[in-house]
């Protein structure tokens, strides 16, 4: 049967996006969407269709780019509804969880006349002891405090009152007197004691302040995950060989021991070779395959079967695409054996953190007061 193509705009529409919405939402599943290049021209298969209908109704029922980008990493694309019900079942449990003690958390309109109220004493408090004091003002449980932001590290709690200091510094309600050190001025004092109209007024307008630091990390992101994008393209364009040379040379530069590629006639199914110890007593081999569709629990079988044939008990799958969870559950259930699955997306970043295949393109350097250097007479 002959296969059908579509275009972009044409899978877009389909879909029941705009053309603009749709290029963005490829964009981020690139590497899960099957598409075929011809010259400048991207044509799309009729399982395109079907996955980004998918994705279509992850996202209709509230769920994040980031957070169905990570459920598909996680378990694979489902391939009908009634796996998609039971997907959308297992992930609602923390996605709802914590999205009830997210907003359980004050505001920064609330934090803002709570730390107010903490210094109002006019003594210098460091930020630890503001934070704390706010915390304990409100009733914050340690789970509360330690509530990240979905794919960050930072805690929500931390990075609301960072801003609310920010913007109390910046209106002069408050001032930094040493380093990560704080005390209200005058004009915070006046403002606890305003009507509580122009309290409100006020407390309003500094919401519009932005403190840069943020849009300067929102757009080193934004850079990082383009850069970690058009990496996996070029890993799945360069020619097979090659990709297992970069692979080794990666794993080398991060100090696992001295790679080389194997030789193809009788490489057993492996790429390459990493000696832990000079004498090669210790070897952990690798497979890198450029793959276009989510690696499954058999082809890591057969890799594992591969490192038996070893006589080995470490080995490392990379892929260009993603692991389906069953892939992910049997690496996890091995005991005689360790095996670990770097996908695209850490494959990227992994060369990013040890400079294989990216040059530095500018360097920003953001300083600050040094405020032991004005101490002392």
């Amino acid at each position: 049967m002959k296969r059908t193509y579509m275009t972009q705009k044409a899978l877009s529409n389909r879909v029941g996006w705009s053309e603009a919405n749709g290029r963005r939402w490829i964009k981020i599943f690139k590497e899960f969407i099957p598409v075929k290049n011809e010259g400048s021209t991207k044509l799309f298969t009729e399982e395109s269709y079907e996955i980004l209908s998918i994705i279509k109704e992850m996202s209709e029922r509230g769920y994040t780019s980031n957070e169905i980008l990570e459920i598909i990493k996680k378990n694979g694309v489902p391939k009908n509804s009634q796996i998609l019900q039971d997907l959308m079942k297992n992930n609602n449990v923390v996605k709802i969880e914590d999205k009830i003690l997210a907003n359980s958390l004050p505001n920064q309109k609330e934090l803002v006349i709570g730390l107010l109220n903490f210094i109002k004493d006019k003594k210098p408090y460091t930020t630890t002891m503001i934070n704390e004091g706010v915390a304990q003002h409100f009733s914050l449980t340690d789970e509360q405090k330690s509530l990240n932001y979905p794919d960050s590290k930072e805690f929500i709690f931390s990075h609301r009152m960072r801003l609310a200091r920010y913007s109390l510094k910046k209106e002069e309600y408050i001032e930094e007197v040493s380093k990560y050190t704080y005390q209200i001025t005058d004009d915070g004092l006046q403002l606890l004691s305003d009507d509580l109209d122009d309290v409100k007024e006020e407390i309003d307008e500094l919401e519009n302040v932005v403190d840069p630091f943020d849009i300067i990390q929102e757009k080193v992101e934004e850079i990082e995950n383009d850069l970690v994008i058009d990496l996996i393209d070029h890993l799945k364009q360069a020619h097979w060989r090659r990709l297992e040379t970069i692979v080794v040379e990666l794993l080398t530069a991060m100090g696992y021991g001295d790679g080389q590629v194997t030789e193809k006639t009788n490489d057993g199914g492996l790429d390459g070779v990493i000696k832990e110890d000079k004498l090669g007593l210790d070897n952990i081999y690798v497979q890198a395959k450029k793959w276009e569709n989510t690696v499954g629990r058999p082809e890591v079988m057969s890799f594992s079967g591969a490192l038996d044939g070893k006589g080995a008990r470490k080995g490392i799958f990379i892929t260009t695409s993603s692991f389906t969870r069953g892939a992910i559950d049997y690496v996890e259930r091995l005991e005689s054996k360790k095996i670990i699955l770097i996908d695209g997306k850490r494959l990227a970043k992994l060369m990013i953190e040890n400079n294989i295949g990216v040059s530095l393109k500018k360097r920003f350097i953001v300083k600050e007061v040094d405020f032991s250097y004005f101490e002392g007479e």
